[in-house]
Order: structure tokens, then sequence, then C-alpha cells
């Protein structure tokens, strides 16, 4: 067992969802072991290895089966990586790197350049999109677009920046489900329901970060030289949803946001959009 599961029983039955997930993704993929300092990182690569290169990072307490609904429609004309943030429960190590240093952008390098990869696109979303952000704010000019979606450390934090930060405090007579329904604004559409099987299974085996989340002010925002979208649901739980846009607004130079009313924290089914932006902006 590790330190960032509950019990062991729980990390393999985390790892058994998604070891499914991975002999269901829907496009040919390579998975491959990259070494760091860190421990090793596990990335999932699919899409023409002559195709631009398009990097995802995924939020806290989930794993690259994120992006199981966007991947047949990116891996089509780019070369795409799910990359594995070290410390969640996917299949990198359970490290848990600093996020007031430079050791995730070090981390991260070290990804990059054993996939040999010099410059790309870069998706982000939560705590992926904070990583994705604070990396290219350490590394410019390595990144050629950069895409958040729902990204950590512009808003202001609602309920801390965690999934199970929340969930702790909306303990009373809802369910680990109930509660992940209305932190991530699902709703009842069942197509939510693949989604909240995952959260409930996660978070009841899963021991998520603690901590503050740097934050990123508009000066800083003002430094990022490339094209940036940013798209926020407008009923966000975790961050404040207006103040990230206004944030973005102010501070990216080049680029698009787009607040999604009635939307949560769940930012989904914006497949075309990132695909376009990313194409226009290459």
């Amino acid at each position: 067992m590790t330190g960032i599961y509950k019990t062991e029983d729980g990390r393999l039955a985390i790892a058994r969802r998604y070891r499914a997930q991975l002999d269901a993704w829907p496009v040919p993929r390579e998975e491959m072991r990259v070494p760091t300092a860190a421990g090793e990182t596990f990335v999932i690569a699919s899409g023409p290895t002559d195709a631009p290169a398009l990097v995802l990072l995924h939020g806290s307490g989930a794993n690259s089966g994120t992006w199981r609904g966007d991947i047949a429609d990116w891996s089509a004309i780019f070369r795409v990586y799910a990359v594995d943030l070290p410390g969640e429960p996917g299949g990198s190590a359970p490290t848990r790197l600093p996020l007031d240093t430079d050791a995730t952008a070090s981390w991260f390098d070290e990804v990059c350049d054993a996939l040999g990869l010099d410059s790309f696109a870069l998706v982000g979303m939560s705590l992926g999109g904070w990583t994705a952000l604070d990396y290219v704010l350490r590394r410019p000019g390595r990144v050629n677009t950069l895409v958040l979606l729902c990204p950590g450390g512009l808003g202001r934090l609602r309920y801390g920046w965690l999934v199970r930060s929340v969930l702790a405090r909306l303990v009373g007579t809802h369910s680990v489900r109930e509660q992940a329904r209305t932190v991530l604004g699902l709703g009842d559409d069942p197509a939510a329901e693949d989604i909240l099987d995952e959260v409930e299974l996660v978070f009841t085996h899963f021991s998520a970060r603690s901590g503050t989340l740097p934050r990123f002010g508009a000066e800083r925002l003002q430094e990022v030289d490339i094209p940036v979208l940013t798209i926020v649901g407008e009923r966000d739980a975790l961050f404040d949803a207006a103040q990230t846009a206004a944030l973005a607004r102010a501070g990216f130079r080049r680029g698009e946001v787009r607040l999604l009313p009635g939307i949560g924290h769940a930012v989904l089914g914006h497949t075309a959009a990132v695909r376009e932006f990313v194409r226009a902006a290459g």
C-alpha cells in the first residue's frame, strides 16, 4: 500500500477500473512508463506519430481516463500524450511534488524530454490546468498553445481546492455520490452516472492532497505570450468562476475566455472547441 491510498484493496479497486478504461480506449494507444526523478510517470500516446503534439494533464483525484471521450477526435489530427500526474490515482508514482517550487516544472521537463517534445500544445483540467499554466510561466517558449479547463490558481477558492475538501464540508444526509454530483454540477443527467461511479470509488479509497494551491495574478498572466483558451463553468463549486474569467480576460494577451452559464466544475463536451482552437493557433 502507498501513502495516497487508504487501503491496499482500495488501490487495487481503482487500478482495476482504470485498466478497464484503458482496455476500452477507443483508438489504438501506446502505454509508456517514463523514468523521472519523482518516480515513474505513466503516459498514453495515441494518434499519428508525425502529427503536431498535444499533451493532456488531468485534474486532482483523477487520471488520464478523464480524456476517454475526447481522445478519438483529438488523435485523428494530433499526436496526443495523456500524462498521469504523480501523486494522483493513476499509473504514475505516488510522489507528491511541492507546488510552490520549480519541482513540478522540472518533473514535466523530464517527461517532455523523454517524449522528444520541443514544441507542443498543452491542455490542463483543474489541477492539471494549474500545472499547465505554472509550466508555461516557468518555461516560456516550449508550449505553443494553452487550453485551461476549469483551472485552479486563478479564481478564489470556494470550499478548498480539492473535491475531497468540498465533500468533507458537505457532511450530513447526502452520500459521497450525491455530494460529488453537487460539487461537480452534474445534475441528474444519466450520462453523468459513469463519472459519478468513478468519483465515488476514488474518494472512498484515495487520500487527496491537502494544502494551499498557489494563485496567479493578472500581472503574471500577462507574461504568457501564446494563445490561451480558458473555459470555466459559471456555477463552479470549487473556484470562483467569475473571478477566473475576469483574471483570464485581463491577463492573457492572446486567446479567448468562455464562461459557461449553468455549468459547474465539470467542464465536459468541449472536444470540438479545443480541437479548433489548437488547430487555429497552430
